[in-house]
């Protein structure tokens, strides 16, 4: 099998380029992502039907992040359990008083997925379970839901210095690089075009109110009473399960504040662990996975004994909310190990490989930021991973240079950062994205599709910036005139598109 003509060649792109084109084309993602590792799979075993049968389950058992699997399971069932409480229905009460607007909830939303940046399924999932009864008081769709999740997830934690993208970022850097690991991290954030421009806009569509393309749809459909478009079943059962209670907010802030903390802490703990001598290098030698599985058993014990003693929530029904913390999570957790296994399958054929060989000639001139950041965002939109894009991509571009040109090869290590996030926000197989989805409740693919829309604004003004970035290699220069360019394009497309509309009343 290992001698699959496939192997290393442009074909090993074709299983998820596969799955990607089905999900958007029949908008069903699991059936997308099964034939794309089964086709993955068949092609590595030169299409014999028995190696083909256990090169699939191989892959699927070997990609499997069981750590991820139980975090998302555990933080299922602390969701249930602060719906349960009364916690949430009351937070939307007390938001209500103080959130008078769309716009406020909109910007409050989006104020929460920035304070946290510890790791973005933590973000993901906790965001959209404290603002989904806001957001829906004032009629913002779950596809905007989701999108405001989604960019404030990964962008954020990918420009924060204190998080899980950071440690892994440093990991994937050589020690021969000339520069530390986490050096390196901190001097990319301000040429981190993508992450820096896609919070700009999250802001700009919140205050202006000002929506457009398959978002502007969904929105309209929010305004008059369909928060979902489609994909409501998916979620209604759980919906309707729930009971609302007499809770305070406090039942929904201190399962809230526990799990942040003790995850902070437990991440500070493990990175002290791993020979870290203060605070800054432990987080960067981390352990996130075992940490927030950490925190979220810490939160569930802390639950049982906040809400039983007080009668909030029953024993048998504190109980049950592992089980149904599991079913609202089943869907994430699928398209999770379809993903993960598309991935491995794309290791097996050599995706890696074959991107190198593309990318590995290029000399150290100003296109090569521009340049790595569209490979990055390529790689990244067909293994549906921003981590697996770093870890093939930085080695490649500190090796590109030399002591002497460090601020280009930190300008280039920025764009493949950017690119990576970019090509994770429109891949309809990327974790995070499915992690959005179930954080808002949302159809995953009604997520994709409004939220690909806005990301192509942010990618092109992003480009623009990264050529010029090549050039001038000072970045507040370069910050400065990628998001003046952002906001004249927002602009723009906010006066024409509504001339437009008006045209065709």
């Amino acid at each position: 099998m290992e001698g699959s003509m496939f192997i290393g060649t442009a074909w090993s792109l074709l299983p998820p380029i596969l799955a990607i084109v089905l999900a958007l084309i029949t908008k069903e993602v699991y059936s997308s992502l099964f034939l794309g590792v089964a086709v993955g799979a068949a092609m590595y075993a030169g299409f014999n039907p028995w190696d083909t049968f256990n090169t699939f389950f191989d892959v699927l058992k070997s990609s499997m992040n069981l750590n991820i699997l139980i975090f998302d399971i555990l933080l299922g069932m602390i969701i249930v359990l602060m719906a349960k409480s009364g916690g949430s229905a009351a937070y939307g009460r007390w938001a209500g008083e103080k959130i008078k607007s769309k716009r406020s909830a909109t910007l409050a939303t989006m104020g929460l997925g920035i304070l946290i940046f510890v790791d973005d399924y933590f973000n993901c999932l906790t965001v959209g379970s404290v603002m989904r009864p806001v957001t829906d008081r004032y009629k913002i769709s779950r596809a905007k839901l989701a999108y405001i999740i989604d960019a404030t997830a990964a962008p954020v934690c990918i420009i924060a210095p204190i998080s899980s993208w950071a440690a892994a970022v440093n990991s994937y850097v050589p020690e021969d690089a000339g520069i530390t690991g986490f050096q390196l991290f901190l001097n990319t954030i301000p040429y981190n075009l993508y992450a820096l421009l896609t919070l700009a806009m999250v802001a700009y569509i919140g205050i202006t109110g000002w929506d457009f393309g398959l978002m502007k749809k969904h929105e309209i459909n929010a305004a008059n009473g369909d928060l979902f478009t489609s994909g409501r079943e998916e979620f209604e059962q759980f919906e309707e399960e729930v009971g609302h209670h007499n809770g305070k907010v406090i039942d929904l802030v201190l399962p809230v504040a526990m799990l942040i903390v003790t995850a902070v802490g437990a991440m500070i703990y493990t990175g002290y662990l791993g020979g870290a001598t203060d605070i800054v290098t432990a987080f960067a030698n981390c352990d996130a996975e075992i940490s927030l599985i950490f925190a979220t058993t810490v939160t569930v014990l802390f639950s049982a004994l906040w809400y039983l003693p007080r009668k909030v929530v029953t024993f048998k029904s504190f109980m049950d909310s592992l089980a149904e913390g599991f079913k609202l999570m089943v869907p994430a957790c699928t398209i999770l190990i379809f993903a993960w296994s598309l991935k491995g399958v794309g290791d097996l054929l050599g995706i890696a490989g074959f991107v190198e060989g593309l990318v590995g000639n290029q000399t150290a001139n100003i296109f090569v930021p521009l340049v790595m950041f569209c490979v990055a965002i390529f790689l990244g939109f067909s293994t549906g991973t921003s981590w697996g894009t770093f870890a093939i991509l930085i080695p490649i571009v500190t090796a590109m240079f030399d002591s002497g040109s460090l601020e280009m090869m930190i300008i280039s290590v920025s764009a493949v950062l950017a690119g990576a996030v970019c090509g994770d926000h429109v891949s309809p197989i990327s974790d995070t994205t499915v992690m959005s989805s179930a954080g808002a409740q949302s159809n995953h693919i009604n997520h994709v599709s409004t939220q690909m829309q806005y990301a192509v604004v942010v990618f092109v003004v992003s480009a623009v910036g990264y050529l010029l970035a090549g050039i001038i290699q000072i970045w507040w220069i370069v910050l400065g005139i990628s998001l003046a360019l952002l906001l004249a394009v927002l602009t723009a497309m906010r006066y024409l598109l509504k001339d437009k509309s008006e045209a065709q009343c």
